[in-house]
């Protein structure tokens, strides 16, 4: 006899030990170095940071957690694992597992969505692959971090006891020592790696655009790091934070992904009244330490006709999906094509908001806002065939989500942009930029270029480089 999910869910909920222990700590004076220094020190293999409107969270533990693939969802605590296979909207059993949680005691979960979650929104599943899509752990510690002060919360007084001692510990490795490691001796030829290749996609994409075959693309590029250098996400995650203005960013270890990365926008927020909200930048120029050139560079991209028609479109859509969630009359356009600043380059930026209707729950808006529109194209279900025919393999987290949700209904995602990426002995960077009709394949290399600068001269590696090392030195 099967057990209904709901039973299971239960189950597993009841398994899942509480953060019962709370305790509020002095702390650095500054949060993402803190939170570094947490990172750094071992408390668990599995462990997230991911900074949100001025705090820094870290969550530690992979004991509890929630995972999809296209086959199924699995749910494990306490040793155990409840398995539910998937007849239906992925997402839908999700949400009744949080909610299971919820019933609980409040919790907050982190993890990360997969870029090929999508074709099991919107596209053919049977594109999703074998890997996982999904992956959310209920930490053991969670530490909110500000200025001076963490507020501590566990399973247990050892966990408190370790973090508390981590934070006071002068003797810990400082951050600056962590920035201080080796950097990449020649930025720009790592930055210039398949420039060829990438702008003969491109000319592919505008062709297919031509031929009616999809409206817009957002076709990137991945760049590997030379295979002699070890970097230490860590140290890459502070220096990158210092040097950029992102909307988000987040270092993890999880699910078998290391990530350090500055998010440039969100692809959902929601918080526990159902107000949600999304944040399309779409249309780039450079930003760089010359103020006159910057202001010219940020006039030419209000005018540029390109830019503007790819900004706008993206907003048209982002309403389409907001008024498929929410309360007629609700959603609203309530910044329009303003300019945001992101290490760099600089953006064309919009933020539509809504209330939720009131049979549509958190992840019902994260799946119909998932992936971002302007990670991916328009219309969705022709972008997601039409990138699978330029890129070579699959995106993995690029241009997926790294979140933070809660069981009181909120959730918070960033779009996995700007990020250093890690699977296995792997180490790689991904950029992307809108094709259009209009797109000049050499301009749509040099906005991968762009955006790129705003993460590899910061990456740090814990050894320096040889010449055999250097992709200056390579033929």
């Amino acid at each position: 006899m099967s057990i209904e999910p709901a039973t299971m869910w239960a189950d597993w909920a009841r398994a899942v030990p509480t953060l019962g222990h709370s305790v509020v700590h002095d702390a650095p004076d500054d949060p993402a170095a803190a939170a570094v220094r947490l990172a750094r020190a071992g408390l668990d293999e599995e462990h997230v940071v991911y900074e949100q409107a001025g705090i820094w969270y870290f969550a530690a533990g992979g004991a509890v957690t929630l995972t999809v693939d296209a086959a199924r969802v699995v749910a494990r605590a306490r040793g155990c694992s409840w398995t539910v296979p998937i007849d239906g909207p992925p997402l839908d059993l999700v949400a009744d597992a949080v909610a299971a949680l919820g019933q609980s005691g409040a919790a907050d979960l982190y993890g990360w969505a997969a870029f090929e979650l999508a074709h099991m929104l919107h596209g053919d599943p049977a594109e999703a692959g074998t890997e996982p899509l999904l992956h959310l752990i209920v930490p053991s510690v969670e530490v909110a971090l500000r200025p001076g002060k963490a507020e501590v919360r566990s399973i247990g007084d050892t966990w408190t006891r370790k973090v508390c001692a981590l934070l006071a510990d002068a003797a810990t490795p400082d951050a600056e020592a962590a920035v201080a490691l080796p950097a990449l001796p020649d930025a720009e030829k790592l930055i210039a790696v398949g420039g060829p290749a990438y702008r003969q996609a491109v000319a592919r994409g505008v062709a297919d655009i031509h031929a009616g075959l999809v409206g817009k693309a957002v076709l990137s590029r991945a760049v590997p790091l030379p295979p002699g250098g070890v970097p230490d996400f860590a140290a890459s995650y502070l220096a990158g934070r210092r040097a950029n203005t992102p909307a988000r960013s987040f270092l993890l270890k999880l699910g078998g992904w290391q990530a350090a990365g500055f998010s440039p926008e969100t692809v959902v927020e929601v918080d526990p009244s159902g107000r949600v909200s999304t944040q399309p930048l779409a249309g780039t120029r450079a930003l760089g330490p010359d103020p006159e050139e910057n202001e010219r560079l940020r006039r030419e991209l209000l005018t540029d006709a390109k830019e503007v028609h790819e900004h706008a479109i993206s907003v048209r859509l982002a309403c389409e999906q907001m008024e498929s969630i929410c309360r007629p009359g609700s959603v609203i356009v309530e910044e329009f094509m303003t300019v945001k600043e992101r290490g760099s380059v600089q953006h064309l930026a919009s933020r539509v908001a809504g209330s939720l209707e009131e049979a549509v729950g958190t992840w019902q808006a994260f799946a119909a806002l998932f992936p971002a529109i302007t990670a991916t194209g328009v219309p969705r279900a022709a972008a997601l065939t039409a990138l699978a025919r330029y890129e070579v393999e699959p995106r993995g987290l690029y241009g997926g989500a790294v979140f933070r949700v809660g069981t009181d209904g909120s959730l918070d995602a960033a779009l996995v942009l700007r990020t250093l990426l890690g699977r296995g002995a792997r180490t790689w960077l991904r950029a992307g930029a809108g094709v259009m009709g209009q797109s000049a394949p050499e301009r749509e290399y040099e906005e991968t270029c762009e955006k790129l600068r705003s993460v590899v001269p910061y990456l740090r590696f814990h050894r320096p480089f040889g010449d055999s090392d250097n992709p200056s030195a390579r033929p």
